[in-house]
C-alpha cells in the first residue's frame, strides 16, 4: 500500500524557491533516509507534506488528499526538529498526548491506549523516570520522550526531522533499529539525516534533495557512491562493509570547486 505519495510539489520562503517540483511514494516496509546538504529543503518538504508551510502540487496521505488534522494524525505522527518540553508535566502525561487522535473530546486513554503509552516509553528506554516533569530532563533525554510521544500515536507513517539529534551514540543507534523495525513490522518511516553511516546503515532507502530537487533516490549502496558525495556534499568519503552492512565515513574535503582540498 502507498503511504504517502508526493507529486510536484513545490514551495517558497519568500522570494526563495525552496522546493522545485518534487516527487516521490512511500510504500508500506519502507525506512527512506532524507538527505542532503543544508539548505537542501529537507525540513520545508516534510512540512509542505503535512500541510504546515504552504505549497503547491499534490500530496496524498493514505491515499487522501487534504485531510482533518485529527484524521491526518491517525495516519501520520510527526517528530519536527525542536525538542525543547516547555511545559512542567509528567513525562508519563507527554508521552500520553500521543494518543490524543484515538481519543474523543477529551476523554482518559483506555487500557488499549495505556499499552501503546507503556509500549513506547519502553521502547525508548524511559519507564524509569515516567513521573519525573519533562522539564527536568536533560536534552537527550527530552528528545527520547517526544520520539516516545511520536511512537505512541501509532500512525502507520512516521515522519522524522533529523531524529537522532542530540542522542548519545547507543540511543542513536537503538533509534534507528526502532524506525527499522517499525518498516519491517509493515510501517513507512521518513526520517531527515546528517549521519550518513546512520543512513547507509538502517535505511533501506535514500533520497538525496539538493536545491529543492531528487538528485538521487534509491537503495543505500546505489546511492552513496564517492562521486555523489564529492558532488553533493563536497567531501572525499571511506565507504565499505561490515558484517554484510555499508560503512559510510565523510574524512575530508573534497578537491572540489568551493570546498578546498
Amino acid at each position: 500500500m502507498t503511504l504517502l505519495a508526493v507529486s510536484d510539489l513545490r514551495a517558497s520562503l519568500g522570494r526563495r524557491q525552496v522546493l522545485r517540483g518534487v516527487s516521490f511514494t512511500v510504500e508500506e516496509g519502507e525506512f527512506v533516509g532524507l538527505i542532503g546538504p543544508n539548505g537542501a529543503g529537507k525540513t520545508t518538504l516534510l512540512r509542505a507534506i503535512l500541510g504546515l508551510s504552504p505549497s503547491q502540487g499534490s500530496v496524498q496521505i493514505g491515499g487522501h488528499e487534504r485531510l482533518k488534522p485529527r484524521e491526518q494524525a491517525k495516519i501520520v505522527s510527526y517528530l519536527p526538529q525542536e525538542r525543547e518540553i516547555a511545559w512542567p508535566v509528567t513525562v508519563e502525561r507527554v508521552v500520553a498526548l500521543g494518543r490524543a487522535p484515538h481519543l474523543p473530546g477529551f476523554a482518559v486513554p483506555g487500557g488499549e491506549d495505556q499499552a501503546a503509552i507503556q509500549a513506547a516509553m519502553a521502547r525508548m528506554e524511559i519507564e524509569s523516570f515516567a513521573q519525573r516533569p519533562a522539564t527536568e530532563l536533560s536534552g537527550g533525554e527530552q528528545a527520547r520522550v517526544l520520539i516516545a510521544r511520536a511512537l505512541a500515536q501509532e500512525a502507520p507513517l512516521l515522519l522524522a526531522d533529523e531524529p537522532a539529534a542530540g542522542l548519545d551514540p547507543a540511543h542513536q543507534i537503538a533509534l534507528m533499529k526502532i524506525f527499522a523495525n517499525l518498516a519491517r513490522d509493515g510501517s513507512g518511516v521518513v526520517a531527515c539525516l546528517h549521519d550518513l553511516g546512520l543512513a547507509a546503515r538502517f535505511c533501506t532507502r535514500l533520497i538525496i534533495l539538493e536545491a529543492g530537487t531528487i538528485v538521487a533516490d534509491g537503495p543505500p549502496r546505489a546511492v552513496l557512491t564517492p562521486e555523489r558525495l564529492r558532488d553533493t556534499y563536497g567531501v572525499a568519503s571511506f565507504l565499505g562493509e561490515h558484517e554484510g552492512g555499508l560503512i559510510v565515513q565523510p574524512f575530508d574535503l573534497a578537491d572540489h570547486p568551493g570546498h578546498g582540498g
